[in-house]
């Protein structure tokens, strides 16, 4: 439940305060006070006709109970008991709650030892019950650590500022902007420092892949060259190789021829002599 819908339960009360005073005023806090769903009170307690009840002596206590709930704690009312009305059980339930939402916006961690001393609970059972009917009103949202025996906040609803808080909160914001704004410079810094890195990385990568790929170039340009004067000299060789042949056949082409031309010649020499016999 977010803030306007907190608002919105009070609205009928500041309807009718409008035109109540006295007694009817003082029971109309009574009545807003002890209603369900109705947690923040400051612009009932801002009513012109609400404040005139701190000039009744019969009825000033009933302008500081509204006060009680509207930023005190349950504390505070064991302690100026005498001065404020009596609580019915679901004032004091209600004053409760709203006392777990004080403390759990100082702290996000709460022991359940400092919650039992700060709510007058005597036992875990009754806290932890307690705090589970807030988590259900949307009051505070957080997580019950049983064994460690604590409540881990992650989320309250925000309780009415007393007079004279605003300047401490707004004093506390802007310590948290100066904060955020020196976390988020290191950030920055850190961020362009990443970049930088990040950058001066690719180039000496892409330095490193320019040498890489000359080297493979010029690998590759030698072996080219290599193969190719292999292939010329084995074609020198072959081609010498047959030159030899070529040769040889010349050479014995001549045997060849001699040895036909003689045989005609032997021939006719036998025929002559043959002839003369």
């Amino acid at each position: 439940m977010d803030l306007a819908n907190f608002s919105a339960k009070l609205e009928p009360f500041l309807l009718m305060a409008k035109s109540l005073k006295g007694a009817a005023a003082a029971k109309l806090i009574q009545d807003a006070t002890t209603a369900p769903g109705v947690f923040v009170f400051s612009e009932l307690l801002g009513l012109p006709n609400i404040q005139e009840l701190a000039k009744s002596e019969q009825h000033q206590k009933f302008l500081s109970l509204l006060q009680l709930f509207s930023y005190k704690t349950y504390q505070d009312y064991l302690q100026h008991k005498d001065d404020l009305p009596p609580l019915n059980q679901a004032q004091i339930i209600k004053l409760k709650h709203l006392t777990i939402v004080s403390l759990a916006a100082d702290r996000r961690i709460l022991p359940y030892a400092d919650l039992l001393k700060a709510l007058d609970i005597s036992n875990v059972r009754e806290l932890e019950d307690l705090i589970i009917d807030a988590i259900y009103l949307d009051l505070l949202q957080g997580k019950l650590d049983q064994k460690e025996e604590q409540l881990e906040v992650s989320y309250t609803m925000g309780r009415d500022l007393e007079p004279g808080k605003l300047e401490q909160v707004l004093a506390a914001l802007k310590d948290w902007a100066s904060t955020t704004s020196a976390v988020l410079a290191t950030l920055d810094g850190k961020i362009n420092s990443i970049a930088a890195d990040a950058a001066a990385m690719k180039m000496n990568q892409q330095e490193h892949e320019k040498i890489l790929q000359a080297n493979l170039k010029e690998v590759y340009d030698k072996q080219k060259e290599k193969s190719l004067g292999g292939g010329m000299a084995s074609r020198r060789a072959a081609f010498q190789m047959g030159d030899r042949e070529n040769m040889s056949m010349d050479v014995d082409e001549p045997d060849i021829k001699g040895k036909n031309r003689k045989a005609p010649e032997t021939a006719q020499k036998t025929a002559r002599k043959r002839n003369k016999f």
